[in-house]
């Protein structure tokens, strides 16, 4: 049965023009409507259809900070074996020759990292299945794909990483000799903002901070894509693995020397040595009489 309106009351419309309009001229009735009235009850009557849910705890985990509030994966840290530049004495980091078998491993640098990848298969690490993500450098995809092959991991399952894994530019160190390298680190102990000379060939020459910016990015990155899984991170470096353990547990990144990783060398991170998140001392520390720091 229909319903009537038993009321004579006529609601007003939505847009009423003011008293003073001349109701005769359209152009006068456009001109007296505010737009900003149009707008507000556009605004009201299309809102009840747009609902932005806040973000759980899972959908945020792109919010990614150093030390995180949280690990969703399990990560095993790996160096690279020895490089045939590292044979030769000699600091090698300008990514222009990354790829280049030159920067690839050495003898000696192969039979560490078969050590390793076995070491990593006694830990269980691809027991249910893994990725691998190494840096595109030569060494560190040659190290990837030893590692894969003894732990029995199809290649669809390692991801190269084209920048924020590159090994850390040392500037004008390029090309010097690998003992040279203890003048970098005094550097890092005074200040994680101290870069290296710069030179002029392509080389990078990246302080302690710059590299903390770049594996922070890497974690991000991985705790976004994936969820419970196994990652292992091959670096052609010592720095990149040292400054990302010393961000996750809250190390002070001047000191980030002292985790120092050896070619071939495995570590697990231990979600129980993650603590609860804390501006790391790097970012608040100050040197009041330098070059006496402590």
């Amino acid at each position: 049965m229909l319903t009537t309106l038993t009321s004579n009351k006529i609601p007003p419309p939505l847009l009423s023009p003011p008293p003073s309009t001349n109701l005769k001229n359209p152009r006068t009735l456009f001109k007296s409507i505010d737009r900003r009235q149009i707008l507000t009850s556009l605004a009201l009557s299309i809102t009840p259809f747009f609902t932005f849910p806040e973000l759980n705890d899972s959908q945020a985990r792109g919010l990614f900070q150093m030390p995180p509030v949280r690990l969703s994966n399990r990560y095993f840290l790996v160096r690279a074996g020895e490089s045939e530049f590292e044979s030769l004495g000699i600091i090698n980091t300008n990514p222009v020759a990354k790829t280049s078998m030159d920067s690839g491993l050495s003898v000696e640098g192969r039979k560490q990292t078969v050590r390793a990848a076995l070491q990593l298969k006694a830990m269980g690490a691809c027991e249910d299945n893994c990725w691998i993500w190494p840096s595109i450098t030569q060494r560190a995809y040659q190290a990837a794909e030893i590692i894969a092959a003894v732990n029995g991991v199809t290649r669809s399952r390692i991801v190269p990483e084209y920048s924020f894994l590159d090994a850390r530019g040392l500037g004008a160190y390029e090309g010097k000799n690998l003992a040279s390298i203890s003048e970098v680190y005094l550097s890092d102990s005074l200040s994680p903002t101290i870069k290296p000379p710069p030179i002029d060939d392509g080389t990078p020459n990246e302080s302690v901070s710059d590299v903390f910016v770049r594996v922070t990015q890497l974690m991000s990155i991985l705790e976004t894509q994936y969820s419970e899984d196994t990652v292992i991170i091959v670096s052609p470096d010592s720095d990149n693995l040292t400054i990302l353990q010393a961000g996750l547990v809250g190390l002070d990144l001047r000191r980030h020397r002292e985790l120092s990783f050896g070619p071939g060398e495995v570590r697990l991170v231990d979600p129980k040595s993650i603590p609860t998140y804390k501006q790391p001392a790097s970012a608040v520390y100050k040197c009041l009489n330098p070059p006496s720091c402590n």
